[in-house]
């Protein structure tokens, strides 16, 4: 099993990384040298994607490779070849696997095995690319030089309360998306911000990784049937979305990360906090990933996490690789605050944990209390029973402003009037 390696202390882990956001392609050249090797997989992927990938990589024309529809097939296609490459030449296979945002993940789920081919993944990610390129209205900005906290704090005070949170890129490389007004009026307010290093606007047709993907996530939730995946992965895939290794849910997660942020600090700081020494290596086109993990470990500590679920999973792991045959006790059942409740629900609100807490008349449980429990990763309401209009409306944004960073749930709370039925549709409002 390989995990089993991280805990045994004397060995050296290794993670493959891929690129995949957008910014990650080179114009001119990118892959060159690798056509022509992976000849047989070249024409599959020229007819799947109904254009010469060869000529998109390397001639670039009419600048259509910084065009989402194009950047995310063309990095997927040239990410794989580096990782077949990689593997032909040394044939060794890395500890675990990741991938940053938009097509890189879809990387690490090939290089990961058993859990999707070639030509699955490059229709995937075609499709993909396809229904993100609808996306018109929306942009994307970096913030250089703050924390997460510190970007949490200017948006609040200054009510850009339309933006969310797209990619934790390292601890002071943190990327914006929402609507392109709104990041024009951003970039204004940061600029005058101390320790603002960089404010810098990304090339980008829509707000990816954010609450304005809806509709491109429910397309390609619907795509995603098409297909059966196996898990679980021969090697262990770290999540965007979660941080944390992939579970049996291959498509749930997928279809999360188009409109939730990318963990990519919290990711590697996971990575980090496993026994011995850790070598990643970044296969694709140029040194970003590169770069933003040395800028992670450099101001991250490691993050130790105590899963005592995976820990029984490499010991029976062990045990099979050993010819051991199991115990005849039954096994131990390990329960948490995180583990109960439905994973389905869960998932849809963006929480960690399956808990409510119930709003009171007149707003008394308080917007502080919904915005802590939001926090903390449950689902807070606020009671608006009692309430005028202008009140509920100042008690959402003062709640909206609160929970924006993360993208965490709440609900309002309304009471039915059984005498005025026409005044009230549903019970409860969730966002």
């Amino acid at each position: 099993m390989e995990l089993a390696k991280q805990n045994e202390g004397d060995e050296r882990m290794t993670v493959y990384v891929f690129p995949g956001g957008q910014g990650s392609q080179q114009k001119g050249g990118m892959g060159k040298e690798l056509f022509a090797e992976f000849s047989r997989l070249t024409k599959l992927a020229d007819d799947i994607l109904g254009y010469s990938i060869r000529t998109v990589c390397l001639e670039n024309p009419d600048e259509i490779l910084g065009q989402t529809q194009y950047t995310q097939p063309a990095l997927y296609t040239v990410n794989a070849f580096h990782y077949l490459k990689k593997t032909r030449e040394t044939d060794e296979k890395p500890n675990y696997v990741a991938g940053h945002s938009l097509g890189g993940e879809y990387n690490a789920l090939f290089a990961a095995g058993g859990v999707f081919d070639f030509e699955t993944g490059l229709k995937l990610v075609k499709k993909r690319g396809e229904l993100m390129s609808q996306c018109y209205g929306g942009g994307m900005a970096a913030v250089l030089g703050l924390n997460e906290q510190q970007i949490a704090e200017v948006l609040a005070l200054n009510g850009l309360d339309q933006l969310d949170i797209a990619n934790f890129n390292s601890p002071t490389q943190i990327v914006l998306s929402g609507p392109k007004e709104e990041i024009k009026q951003a970039e204004g307010i940061f600029e005058k911000t101390p320790n603002v290093q960089m404010f810098i606007p990304l090339k980008t047709s829509g707000a990816f990784h954010s609450r304005y993907m809806q509709q491109v996530k429910s397309e390609f939730s619907s795509y995603l049937n098409e297909f059966h995946f196996f898990p679980p992965p021969a090697i262990p895939i770290i999540s965007n979305v979660e941080a944390r290794p992939y579970g049996e849910n291959i498509k749930a997660n997928l279809i999360a990360q188009i409109d939730h942020p990318v963990k990519w600090t919290e990711s590697i700081r996971y990575l980090m906090g496993g026994k011995g020494e850790i070598d990643f290596l970044e296969l694709g086109p140029g040194h970003v990933l590169t770069s933003l993990i040395g800028q992670i470990k450099n101001k991250s500590k490691p993050l130790i996490v105590e899963d005592r679920l995976t820990k029984d999973k490499e010991a029976m792991g062990r045990r099979t690789e050993q010819n051991v045959p199991p115990s005849d006790s039954p096994p131990r059942l390990c329960l948490t605050a995180s583990s109960l409740g439905s994973d389905s629900f869960k998932r849809d609100y963006n929480l960690k944990y399956a808990y409510l807490t119930g709003g009171m008349y007149r707003g008394i449980s308080s917007t502080d209390l919904v915005v802590k429990v939001g926090k903390a990763g449950m689902m807070g309401f606020f009671g608006s029973g009692g309430l005028k209009p202008v009140e509920i409306e100042q008690a959402i944004i003062t709640i909206q402003k609160g929970l924006n960073q993360g993208g965490e749930a709440y609900g309002i709370n309304l009471v039915h009037q059984f005498n005025h039925p026409q005044r009230k549709k549903k019970s409860s409002i969730y966002y």
